[in-house]
């Protein structure tokens, strides 16, 4: 089991941050599309916080996930 400190370091590690960003623009891509498709489609404006929430969210939860299995570890 790895110290607090010790697994946020790893988690934001160059390997860690390259892996969440991965999983942050698969996850986020697909997101967008299915939640904000018609406005790209029809060349509707687009609400941008939205689209940098979607993004966010997933890093989030994979940079989560990595800390978690770092500690537990």
């Amino acid at each position: 089991m790895l110290a607090p400190r010790e697994a946020l370091r790893r988690t934001f590690a160059r390997g860690g941050v390259r892996r969440s960003l991965a999983v942050a623009l698969i996850v986020g891509t697909t997101l967008n599309a299915i939640n904000q498709g018609d406005a790209l489609l029809n060349a509707h404006s687009l609400v941008w916080w939205k689209i940098g929430l979607t993004y966010f969210v997933p890093f989030a939860v994979a940079s989560y996930g990595s800390y978690a299995a770092l500690r537990a570890s």
